[in-house]
């Protein structure tokens, strides 16, 4: 179908993904509420349901495709039977549109991932088809035949045909009135109660035999499993038969069909929601029905994290009540990070909570942080300086679930229990381990870090990266496999993927020997390699310029604050750990069968979306003052805000004057990436809010005039770049001089001494600004009805470009700003048009008065007043004869 072809529908309808009987008589439902509404069928999996769309449906109720829809076009999407943004993929499209409205009508529980919608309905009744037909009868619709059938059988089939404990008083009424309406309840028995085929015997005795009884703490919960290579039609049928002829309470049937495992539950027991469980494996329904599909898993993975599910829901608090230790040991507030490595060591801790003399848990100090603070000789400093701020609690009656998503999905090694606002027991991860290994079940995967925070991001990367550096991503990738070694791209490249900012600086890590790789990967492309064996790296260096970064998966530590790091091989994680944010500690894999998925050990696309900028551990600036400027440029150009741990642990590092640790030469190259940036003064403001400036040296700070000038200085730098000539400015010369500026020339020594310039680089900085001196001086003398262009050229022509452009900012005569504008875009490169070899052709002998004669037939072409090459000969012969009776190579004038 072409794009004129398709249905340019203001509101559409839809439901859940493999829709049931419910979700289906839910749309048609809500057709009836929003007439000329198109309904996209979601698809289904019950072979039923199938057959019944396709003999009826179709034809009574003109079902769409989303495909067959114009997108553009809906300004209005209603979706049934559930909320959650996961369960309907099939109008993805459709939820990142700007100024779509949403209405939402579901019996289902809230979950995280729910839409957020102008109108939402959602009541806890046994289907949402009551709770529509409830909204038809105040507004007295009218119904045929056909539509009440479908919409009893909606209603019948999710209440168990009002066998469940879900059902209500308004599910009946429903019912009720739909029998009014000419409800014909022979179909619908028929459909829900048909004989099992031979097949559907053989399954549902395999579910019988495999069914096995587990107490999950005190509840009696059936679990059954199936395996086969093609899909069970009825699945959900078998289970609810399997249920009525045991008589059971709570029933999961796990059935493995092809490459899937479906997930049906049944519950009549309060205390189990099923809704709930299958949401965890991506699924839904309510606390009686639910099912979920899961790709890419074993059925003895979703059986183990299935039992973990329950021992987490099920009576939880007899587990946490059980698991926590108390009274737990503890730290008081006042204390400093000596004496908590001493607690620590005595009773073989690796965390301990701070308290406050009402018990109340302010924060925790982990004995890693704590030796490492210890070993850079701050023991003697307190502990709020150190411990972290951020960590969750949970009081006394929390599900052990909670529990396990903030120390395994969190990474949170110990959770303080409150009663109220007091500590009164700590649970550890050894604890739990321990008592999940006790039990019967493995942890979910959904709360492991490792593979929570992996999933596959090819298509972004596909979409958003060049065909060439894609090429060379897989190429990379395919040469990490033969070699047999994981290949990742790291760091800010994969960082601003994500962001969808362009990056083609690629960083690569080997779990290997990256010399090795590289020179591999070099012969493969064509380039060379340059090798640093101490730092176990190498860059690859192609033909076109592309330069890749090869690193050995490695643990950086520091000897001492502010050092050099020492290098240790390591695994990825350990490599990621050790950089400087979270934001930038993320890796994509690109071995071939992996390629595109994304590894996020530490939150960091949480933080993305957050717009925090946040450190990985607290010692980090303490082991390397440098990463607070890179904090700063980051929180600049992204518009995030560092956040509040990451803050107190910068303004803790400057009162240690860590900053007078740092070598000039390492400090003047961050500087020099600050003043690259889009808006260097915006992090040169957020340098002088902090004290960094003053720290680095009392003579840097911004005033006012300063402020200005680097104001004036980013206009015309950006000026400058859009007109693509070369040579290009270096940004952290000409910024460095407005944050220099006024500083008196036998000062300014010692700024230069401080960031460890070279002699060269001294010289030619001291020499630069003399030079804006002398031109500053002229130009205060500049009369535009008297001077002419060639004065001002004569002026600018032996000051380098960053000089020149400081001069446009500096001026305050827009004249003077407009001709030097015209000096640069024009003038500078203008050359005369006759040389040294046409003052010989005209009999003038070689020596000093070349030079007078071509300086000044230059003027003149500047000035206009010898444009053509004829009129220069002429000047040039003029000069030469006044030289000449004169009888030197001095002229006054032309």
């Amino acid at each position: 179908m072409n794009a004129n072809d398709k249905i340019r529908a203001k509101t559409v309808i839809t439901a859940h993904a493999n829709a049931d009987f419910d979700a289906l008589a839910a749309m048609v439902a809500a057709g009836k509420l929003y007439p000329g509404a198109v309904l996209i069928f979601p698809g289904s999996q019950e072979k039923s349901l199938r057959n019944f769309f396709i003999q009826s449906t179709t034809y009574l109720f003109n079902f769409k495709a989303f495909k067959d829809i114009d997108p553009d076009a809906v300004e209005l999407l209603v979706v049934v039977d559930t909320r959650q943004r996961s369960r309907i993929p099939q109008v993805r499209p459709l939820l990142g549109k700007p100024g779509l409205r949403i209405h939402l009508y579901d019996h289902h529980p809230d979950t995280d991932d729910d839409l957020e919608a102008e109108l939402s309905v959602v009541r806890d009744w046994g289907s949402t088809t009551a709770i529509i037909v409830d909204e038809m009868r105040r507004r007295e619709v009218v119904l045929t035949v056909e539509e009440a059938t479908l919409l009893g059988l909606g209603i019948y089939e999710d209440t168990g045909s009002f066998g469940f404990n879900t059902t209500t008083p308004h599910d009946f009424e429903a019912a009720g009135w739909l029998k009014g309406q000419g409800m014909d309840i022979e179909v619908i028995s028929d459909l829900l109660s048909h004989e099992l085929s031979a097949e559907q015997v053989t399954h549902l005795g395999e579910l019988l035999q495999n069914a096995v009884t587990h107490d999950i703490h005190g509840v009696d919960v059936v679990i059954t499993e199936l395996s086969t290579d093609r899909f069970v039609p009825d699945f959900a049928l078998l289970v609810h038969k399997l249920m009525d002829m045991e008589n059971l309470k709570v029933v999961f049937a796990l059935g493995r069909m092809g490459d899937r495992i479906h997930v049906v539950a049944r519950s009549r027991h309060p205390d189990v929601s099923v809704g709930q469980i299958c949401t965890s494996f991506g699924g839904g329904g309510h606390a009686a029905a639910a099912s979920a599909t899961v790709k890419d898993r074993t059925l003895a993975e979703v059986r183990d994290d299935l039992f973990a599910l329950l021992y987490s829901q099920i009576n939880p608090q007899i587990v946490v009540e059980s698991l926590m230790s108390r009274p737990p040991v503890v730290i008081e507030d006042h204390k400093t990070i000596s004496d908590a490595v001493e607690l620590m060591t005595r009773y073989g801790l690796k965390d301990v909570p701070v308290v406050d003399p009402a018990m109340r848990c302010v924060g925790i100090v982990g004995h890693q942080t704590a030796d490492k603070a210890l070993s850079h000789g701050l023991g003697d400093l307190g502990l709020s300086e150190y411990m972290s701020r951020k960590f969750e609690t949970v009081q006394a009656g929390t599900d052990l679930y909670r529990v396990m998503e903030i120390i395994l999905g969190r990474r949170q090694r110990m959770l303080p229990v409150l009663e109220g606002e007091a500590l009164v027991g700590v649970i550890t991860r050894t604890d739990l381990m321990n008592m999940l290994i006790d039990e019967p079940a493995r942890i979910p995967d959904s709360l492991l870090p490792e593979r929570r925070r992996e999933r596959n991001i090819g298509p972004m990367v596909g979409n958003r990266l060049p065909k060439k550096m894609l090429d060379l991503l897989k190429t990379a990738g395919e040469l990490g496999r033969d070699m047999g070694w994981e290949v990742y791209a790291v760091g800010g490249f994969v960082r601003d993927i994500l962001l969808g900012r362009p990056n083609l600086d690629l960083d690569l890590v080997v779990e290997g020997d990256a010399i090795a790789y590289a020179k591999r990967l070099a012969d493969l492309l064509g380039g060379r390699v340059k090798a640093h064996v101490k730092f176990k790296t190498a860059v690859v260096i192609l033909t076109d310029g592309q330069r890749v970064d090869v690193a050995t998966a490695r643990l950086e530590y520091y000897e001492y604050p502010a050092a050099m790091p020492t290098v240790e091989l390591s695994s990825i994680k350990m490599d990621l750990y050790r950089r400087d944010f979270t934001i930038n500690a993320l890796a994509l894999r690109i071995n071939p069968g992996r390629f595109g998925q994304l590894v996020d050990f530490f939150g960091a696309e949480q933080d993305m979306k957050s717009r925090a900028i946040r450190v990985l551990h607290s010692l980090s600036f303490v082991e390397d003052p440098t990463r607070i400027l890179r904090a700063i440029r980051f929180e600049r150009r992204f518009d995030f805000q560092i956040g509040g741990q990451t803050l107190r642990l910068i303004k803790n590092a400057l009162s240690l004057d860590l900053f007078s640790k740092l070598s000039g030469t390492r400090i003047l190259h961050e500087l020099q990436l600050v003043m690259a940036e889009e808006n260097p003064l915006a992090c040169l403001s957020r340098m002088q809010e902090l004290g960094i400036l003053e720290a680095i040296h009392p003579l840097l700070k911004l005033t006012g005039e300063r402020v200005q000038v680097l104001m004036e200085l980013s206009k015309v730098h950006n000026w400058y770049k859009l007109l693509y000539l070369e040579p290009e400015a270096t940004p952290w010369k000409l910024h460095l001089l407005g944050l220099t500026m006024g500083i008196k020339r036998d000062q300014i020594g010692l700024v230069t001494a401080r960031l460890r310039f070279t002699a060269r680089e001294e010289r030619d900085f001291l020499q630069l600004r003399d030079q804006i001196g002398d031109a500053l001086m002229k130009l205060m003398n500049w009369r535009e009805d008297r001077s002419r262009l060639s004065r001002l050229c004569a002026i600018l022509r032996p000051i380098p470009l960053e000089g020149v452009l400081f001069l446009m900012a500096r001026s305050r005569k827009e004249q003077i700003r407009r001709n030097i504008s015209q000096y640069l875009t024009r003038l500078r490169d203008v050359t005369s048009d006759i040389s040294g070899a046409d003052l010989k052709e005209l009999g003038i002998n070689p020596g000093p008065a070349y030079t007078t004669i071509l300086s000044r037939v230059l003027d003149a072409k500047i000035d206009g007043r010898a444009a053509s090459r004829d009129e220069q000969l002429r000047l040039a012969e003029r000069l030469w004869r006044g030289i000449a009776r004169r009888g030197g190579p001095q002229c006054s004038g032309s």
